[in-house]
């Protein structure tokens, strides 16, 4: 997923209210303020990349850690709107903003997850995780009554950490813990922990109810 072999480098910056993209998730973008058309003008003219904060409207500002999307496929309106399509690519810290105007540029250092010592517990957790999806999945269609299909599940657990993070809707905040994390197997087992969490929630949902459907 590597966009550069540098460890720093500028970066134009994107801050996004309460969305926080990871590595591998796409991100469809409708740029239309005119200091962003101008980002977008300018990144396609060199490799595509930008960084994507999220921005917190309660404390004002954005958060230090962010990940980097590629620009994939990209349509100018008549008007000098974009309609892009973007991929996370690599996680990154904020060191410094190096200018503000017309939009934020900053430099940047890529993290990435510690090498755990134990090699076999990030596979152990993902397999539980995959469990525990297929749980959620087959009670959510008991409750809803309607088929679910998911895309195909990743098997390394570093990209199944990032692609079930992307998934938990209107988290912002847990998603953030999430991306700032680097350590996967710690990714992991928080994520074992929500959706277990979730899972008990729709096992006693289903039983309420087939209970009243029996009355």
């Amino acid at each position: 997923m590597s966009v550069s072999s540098l460890t720093v480098r500028e970066l134009p910056l994107f801050p996004l209210p309460e969305l926080v993209l990871f590595p591998g998730q796409s991100l469809p973008l409708h740029i239309f303020e005119y200091r962003y058309r101008m980002m977008i003008n300018t990144i396609l003219q060199t490799d595509r990349s930008f960084g994507v904060l999220m921005w917190d409207s309660q404390a004002g500002k954005c958060a230090s850690v962010g990940c980097c999307a590629q620009i994939v496929q990209h349509h100018r309106l008549p008007d000098d709107r974009w309609k892009i399509m973007a991929v996370g690519q690599q996680r990154f810290r904020v060191l410094r903003y190096t200018r503000e105007k017309p939009y934020r540029v900053g430099l940047v250092e890529w993290i990435e997850d510690h090498i755990s010592e134990d090699s076999d517990v990030p596979y152990a957790l993902a397999d539980e995780l995959r469990e525990l999806l297929d749980d959620v999945v087959r009670l959510s269609q008991k409750l809803t009554e309607q088929e679910i299909e998911l895309p195909q599940v990743p098997r390394s657990p570093l990209e199944l950490s990032y692609w079930i993070a992307s998934y938990f809707y209107g988290a912002s905040e847990e998603q953030q813990a999430l991306l700032e994390t680097q350590d996967t197997s710690a990714r992991l087992r928080r994520e074992v922990e929500i959706l277990s969490s979730t899972r008990s929630q729709l096992a006693a949902r289903t039983v309420l109810k087939e209970t009243f459907k029996d009355i």
